[in-house]
């Protein structure tokens, strides 16, 4: 009789050691289909669609974000044009800019950062943002986010929030990013 692994549940699976998710990836170039989908598939899983596979690779290959507590770049290095974001202090910064967050623009820009390539919900930012199941208002998004692009092109990153049109938001970063926490 075999001995028990700590690596295998009782049904006979076995898992990692590391904590795994469902991540689903759709390629499809056609708009609708990708609406289509997201709305079938709310709720199941985070989900990642791209209208090609060229968009997809891009997505995946990018640089290894910085996470909280790692050493600071050296001036002058590749990661001066990070974003970053100072919890502290609630400041956005780029290079030598900063600018001023308000809350809901710190809270909105860093669950963004979270997940950089996913697309939220407005429903989804509402209730992370605001903390209210009750009211998930798109306006109050919007708001928030219109002075949020106001802000990060003052920076002068090539980072940006982008619709998705029909399924909600995602941060983008239009010269290869490289969004880190302060």
């Amino acid at each position: 009789m075999a001995e028990d692994d700590e690596s295998t549940v009782p049904g006979g699976e076995s898992e990692p050691a590391g904590e795994l998710f469902p991540l689903l990836i759709a390629v499809t170039p056609s708009p609708a289909e990708r609406i289509r989908l997201a709305e079938r598939l709310d709720g199941i899983a985070p989900l990642l669609l791209v209208a090609d596979l060229d968009e997809l690779r891009r997505l995946i290959s990018a640089p290894q974000q910085l996470r909280p507590g790692s050493p600071a770049p050296a001036a002058g290095s590749a990661t001066d044009t990070a974003l970053r974001i100072d919890p502290t202090r609630s400041t956005a910064r780029c290079g030598d800019r900063e600018v001023s967050l308000t809350r809901l623009e710190h809270d909105l820009l860093s669950c963004l950062t979270t997940e950089p390539v996913r697309v939220w919900s407005y429903a989804e930012l509402h209730r992370a943002v605001w903390r209210a199941e009750g009211s998930q208002r798109k306006a109050d998004v919007q708001s928030v986010v219109k002075r949020l692009r106001r802000k990060l092109t003052e920076l002068g990153t090539g980072v940006t929030i982008d619709t998705v049109r029909g399924v909600g938001l995602r941060l983008t970063d239009h010269q290869q990013p490289r969004i880190s926490g302060a």
